[in-house]
């Protein structure tokens, strides 16, 4: 994946990755920007600061898997997909199961899930079902398919400036309001697909064009009116996304100009790239640490932990040949 953004960046004048290494390593640091507003996010639950980052936070992953997307062969990378995110999702729901069931109980408090055999059709549904410490489980199974139906028309119209594009988009913008609008069900997190599709495409479009000084005016000016609160903030997994393109608009310009600066962090943020490469991890356990955690810590505090223990947990699978196959 790395070669290929690489190429792209020759060919177009996209942020140029660190020297001295394979990585891109603005890469890691944009990774390591985004989870961190994620984590933070779900500390700081209500008020401007919260609607800030609710403005950028889960667009910017979505845009920046569509910047690394290149055509593949779509049955092949459709059972790669299925194999790489859904066992790891498999591995970290069930270990947050274990762990809720022996936590919970030694609180003086029921587990969320404490009725079995039921309990199994909310946990396989997945999305809006999962709730507390597993909440952000819907973001790796829309990612995935995304992706998947992403690249099978990428791999028909390699170009994303193609105005055959169009075709699809239109019709996917139109569909995730109109979902949106209709319900908040959404088994694993499937109703944030047409979206998500979107966003994959404006990363993919975007990393064709070329960046000159004067964007950063117009852009700075879109981003900050959704993260002064001036538009309205996104709730992607309950497929509420704002005022209708404006507030998407907001999402993309702040996470381009996130990018742009990443390039600059990137000789100098090491701690950030770490996080950023730990940030898979890092989503799938922050919420469980703020959530058993939270009646005992302030605020900054639990920030720290929900970043500082799943990245030490993620170094350690990565250090682990069974558990990095199982987990990573």
């Amino acid at each position: 994946m790395e070669n290929r953004g690489h190429e792209v960046q020759q060919k177009s004048a996209r942020p140029k990755h660190a020297q001295g290494g394979g990585r891109l390593e603005w890469i890691d640091v944009a990774r390591g920007i985004g989870i961190i507003a994620v984590v933070a996010g779900h500390v700081w639950t209500k008020g401007p600061f919260r609607d800030a980052l609710y403005s950028f936070h889960m667009p910017l992953f979505f845009l920046l898997s569509g910047m690394l997307s290149r055509p593949q062969p779509p049955g092949r990378f459709a059972l790669r997909q299925l194999s790489s995110q859904m066992r790891p999702y498999a591995a970290f729901l069930a270990l947050l199961i274990v762990a809720d069931q022996i936590i919970e109980p030694m609180k003086g408090q029921r587990p969320i899930f404490n009725q079995w055999p039921q309990d199994l059709l909310p946990i396989l549904l997945g999305g809006s079902w999962l709730r507390g410490p597993y909440t952000i489980f819907w973001f790796v199974p829309c990612l995935m398919v995304s992706r998947i139906l992403f690249n099978a028309l990428l791999s028909r119209w390699p170009d994303p400036l193609d105005r055959r594009w169009l075709i699809t988009i239109i019709p996917a913008i139109v569909c995730a309001y109109a979902v949106g609008e209709m319900t908040k069900t959404s088994v694993l997190g499937l109703l944030t697909v047409p979206m998500a599709f979107v966003l994959l495409w404006v990363g993919a479009a975007w990393q064709l064009v070329q960046w000159e000084r004067w964007m950063w005016l117009p852009l700075g000016g879109i981003g900050l009116a959704g993260l002064s609160g001036l538009l309205p903030t996104l709730n992607m997994k309950a497929a509420d996304y704002g005022l209708p393109i404006f507030s998407l608009a907001s999402a993309v310009a702040t996470s381009v100009l996130i990018f742009r600066i990443s390039v600059h962090l990137a000789p100098y943020g090491g701690w950030l790239a770490a996080v950023g490469r730990a940030s898979l991890v890092i989503m799938y356990l922050h919420v469980a640490v703020i959530h058993y955690l939270s009646p005992h810590l302030d605020e900054p505090w639990l920030l720290l932990n929900a970043l500082l223990l799943p990245t030490g947990i993620y170094y350690l699978l990565r250090a682990t040949p069974a558990a990095r196959r199982l987990f990573l």
